[in-house]
C-alpha cells in the first residue's frame, strides 16, 4: 500500500471529525487544519500528525486504525504522544510531550490556535500555563515560525 498523501490524511481527519464543532461553532476540521498550517515549515510528516492530533482523543479512531490506513508509524507515534489519555494529569502529559521535538511543535501549534482571541477565553489560563512548559523545549526560531503562522499576537509574549 502506498503511503497516504497529505491530502489523503486531511480527508481521513475530515471524515473522523465529521459533525464535530469547536467551542465557537466552527467545524472542528478547521482547528486541525490550522494546527497543520502552523507546522508546515517542518515537513509533511509533522503536518500529518497535526491533522490527526485530536483524532485518537475525540473520535472512535484508534492508533491501529491509523497504521492500517497506511499512516507512517512515526506520525502515529507523534499523534499518540499528544493524545491525552483518560485520567492523565494535563501537566504530566505536557512534560512527556516536551521530550519529543515533533510532538512539542504540534502541541505548540495546537496551543497557539486554541489561544487565539476569537476562540474560547474560558481556558486562557490553562493555555498560558502550558506555554511555560512547551515553549522552552524548542528552538526560538522554531517557536517563532509556529506562532507567526498560527497566532502572531503570541509573538509579543516572547519579547
Amino acid at each position: 500500500m502506498p503511503s497516504p498523501t497529505l491530502a489523503d490524511v486531511d480527508a481521513l481527519a475530515a471524515r473522523a471529525h465529521a459533525g464535530q464543532y469547536d467551542r465557537i461553532g466552527v467545524p472542528y476540521i478547521e482547528h486541525v487544519r490550522a494546527v497543520a498550517a502552523g507546522v508546515a515549515a517542518f515537513g509533511t510528516g509533522l503536518q500529518m500528525a497535526a491533522l490527526l492530533h485530536d483524532v485518537l482523543e475525540d473520535t472512535p479512531t484508534r492508533a491501529d486504525d491509523l497504521l492500517v490506513a497506511g499512516i507512517p508509524a512515526g506520525v502515529v507515534a507523534t499523534v499518540r504522544r499528544v493524545t491525552r489519555e483518560p485520567g492523565t494529569d494535563y501537566r504530566a502529559m505536557l512534560l512527556d510531550i516536551v521530550t519529543d521535538q515533533a510532538a512539542t511543535l504540534v502541541k505548540i501549534a495546537d496551543n497557539a490556535h486554541n489561544s487565539r482571541a476569537d476562540r474560547s477565553a474560558r481556558l486562557a489560563a490553562r493555555y498560558r500555563d502550558a506555554r511555560a512548559v512547551l515553549w522552552p523545549a524548542v528552538a526560538d526560531a522554531d517557536l517563532r515560525t509556529v506562532l507567526a503562522a498560527v497566532n502572531p499576537p503570541l509573538l509579543a509574549e516572547l519579547d
